[in-house]
């Protein structure tokens, strides 16, 4: 046994002991606080967040750590939601703000979202919602600038990073970079997030068949309300891989949405999903089975291909507005790509706002990611016949491999 799995022993010793979560992630007690089940009810989210929380019992392996966490998350979540329902009680024309035309990148993980986001986010005339915003988008008391929300979240980020080694070479983050929107939709406990991070079976089942248009809508408000902060209108720019599972919902939702697509070979996004998940779920919990997390990574990305495709040949999107990117493309000239976004959608790039994007590609030209590799069999996951699975996806969206990798770089996200 190794030290860190001797620590983890220890930790998940400590948390039955003690008799967590059971004692911490408990419903009635979480939402006594905040209002009851009327706070979530405008957005169905009290079902989820039973199921959510039953998993935490039932799958996660908590550790003690694990168990203290995911209290504070879920008391974070549920606090932010009164505070916003709260604000809009006071202010009752905040919710009749416009929010069009939003910008959504999504596409396959690690394919390049991530650093495209970050490079739409140089120019100041896109709004994106930062980390800080989507953990604390109010104040929480009286005295709660900005400056200090940062400075909380910064502190948190560290500590992550510590619990996760190998995080920051994966996914770099601060506190005031653009956030992916499974965080938002987290408030109402409609997100990939959780089974992202936790062990996550029967919350799993549960989003495959729900109805995500109530996520969206809350996605919608949320964005209405940093607006609000603003105080002027937006051109918002927003970003998750996930949001390929859930097209339809966002196409109801947000009937102008512009959709930037990025695709990547199938077999590098799946040995770098893999190792980020594992890296993700190691601070929380029991270690878990690497051909388990391969199990559900390729089940999830098999079906995210299938929903690419699908959107493609029912046009749910018309063809001015959606447009697709190659990561090998993008990575190679990444200030190009910005650009090919912007003639798509008929958008300015002005001079400075190109000349802050090549400053920040020179500076960081591969968008500040470490140089990690992770290999498809330890996850379980048989190269060639994973290629099979992803035939009609490599072949509409033009990322065929040569030849099979059996490992892949972590790269820009």
């Amino acid at each position: 046994m190794t030290r860190s799995q001797a620590i983890a022993a220890l930790d998940r010793g400590a948390a039955r002991v003690l008799g967590l979560p059971a004692r911490l992630l408990r419903t009635d007690a979480l939402l006594r606080g905040v209002g009851g089940p009327a706070l979530l009810a405008p957005y169905g989210a009290e079902a989820p967040l039973r199921i959510l929380i039953e998993d935490y019992h039932r799958h996660a392996s908590l550790t003690l750590v694990g168990s203290i966490a995911a209290r504070f998350d879920l008391q974070r979540l549920l606090r932010n939601l009164a505070a916003l329902a709260e604000r809009e009680a006071r202010h009752p024309d905040l919710p009749a703000l416009p929010i069009e035309r939003p910008i959504f990148i999504t596409g396959m993980p690690r394919s390049g979202t991530t650093f495209l986001h970050k490079l739409l986010a140089e120019d100041p005339a896109n709004r994106f919602p930062a980390v800080w915003e989507t953990m604390f988008p109010l104040p929480r008391g009286a005295d709660d600038p900005p400056a200090r929300r940062i400075a909380t979240v910064t502190r948190q980020l560290a500590a992550f990073a510590r619990m996760a080694p190998g995080f920051r070479a994966m996914h770099p983050i601060e506190a005031t970079s653009p956030q992916e929107c499974i965080e938002i939709t987290a408030h109402v406990f409609r997100s990939f997030r959780f089974e992202l991070t936790h062990h996550m079976p029967g919350y799993r089942r549960w989003m495959r068949a729900a109805d995500h248009v109530p996520a969206y809508r809350f996605h919608r408000r949320f964005l209405q309300h940093l607006q609000y902060t603003d105080g002027a209108p937006r051109r918002w720019v927003v970003k998750a891989p996930d949001h390929v599972f859930t097209l339809d919902a966002l196409a109801a939702v947000y009937p102008d949405a512009r959709i930037v697509m990025l695709h990547r070979d199938p077999l590098e996004v799946l040995a770098s999903t893999a190792g980020l998940t594992a890296i993700l779920q190691r601070p929380f919990a029991a270690p878990r089975d690497p051909a388990l997390i391969g199990r559900d990574v390729l089940g999830d990305w098999r079906d995210g291909a299938a929903a690419m495709l699908r959107a493609e040949e029912r046009r749910l999107f018309p063809p001015d507005r959606i447009l697709h990117l190659r990561f090998r493309d993008f990575i190679a000239a990444p200030v190009a790509g910005v650009a090919r976004v912007y003639a798509h959608f008929n958008l300015p790039l002005e001079a400075e706002a190109r000349q802050r994007m090549e400053r920040r590609v020179a500076a960081l030209p591969r968008g500040g990611y470490g140089g990690l590799t992770h290999a498809l069999a330890r996850y379980g996951i048989d190269a060639e016949a994973a290629r099979q699975d992803f035939t009609a996806y490599a072949a509409r969206f033009g990322v065929a491999t040569r030849q099979a990798p059996q490992a892949a770089a972590a790269g820009p996200s």
